[in-house]
């Protein structure tokens, strides 16, 4: 299990470009870019096809290496993998903010390895790394209503009632892992699984 380090790699999975950026297969996006405001660093183009922002958002406290793949969801993994090797990282170093259509909108889960669970990004990781010993902070979007297509309901922007909770939502996950940095797994699930609605 993940215990503090001084150094941590934050992945935010998503898709390139503006038609992407306010969907709800972006929220982890979102919530690095939420990072990077926090510890007042701006992202640069990095040589792993990522966009990359360093800083510490509490001194002292463990620098975060903040990324977004420059490429699609189901190639997260090359980009991540690079990373992790170019800073000398662990896969037990790595924390992934994904959107995950099993949990309700405006619910965290947080867990440290297991499989991909269906979600194309974490599986390319995963594959790219060989290993499912990683962080996963699990942002709820929600399951389509009906018979609506999954696919097409994670790349649809968030409705305009959901819209409304979304900064919180960002801002509990950001939370999420400046807990787990510097308090570790444990902690942060103790204050997130048992949130009330």
């Amino acid at each position: 299990m993940a215990s503090p380090a001084d150094t941590w790699l934050v992945v935010g999975l998503g898709n390139p470009g503006s038609a992407y950026a306010s969907t709800r297969h972006n929220v982890g996006q979102m919530v690095v870019d939420e990072l990077a405001t926090r510890a007042s660093a701006a992202f640069k183009s990095h040589k792993t096809n990522a966009q990359v922002a360093e800083g510490r958002i509490h001194v002292p406290g463990p620098k975060l290496i903040l990324a977004k793949s420059n490429g699609y969801m189901n190639t997260s993994g090359g980009p991540v993998s690079q990373l992790l090797k170019f800073y000398s990282l662990e896969p037990a170093q790595l924390i992934v903010v994904q959107d995950e259509l099993d949990i309700p909108f405006d619910t965290l889960k947080l867990k440290f390895g297991g499989g991909h669970g269906g979600h194309n990004g974490v599986r390319d990781i995963i594959k790219a790394t060989g290993t499912g010993d990683f962080t996963r902070v699990r942002v709820g979007v929600g399951r389509p209503p009906g018979s609506s297509d999954a696919a097409d309901h994670v790349l649809k922007a968030f409705s305009a009632a959901e819209r409304k909770n979304l900064p919180i939502l960002i801002g509990d996950a950001a939370d999420a892992v400046e807990l787990i940095t510097t308090q570790g797994l444990t902690a942060a699930q103790l204050r997130f699984h048992t949130k009330s609605a």
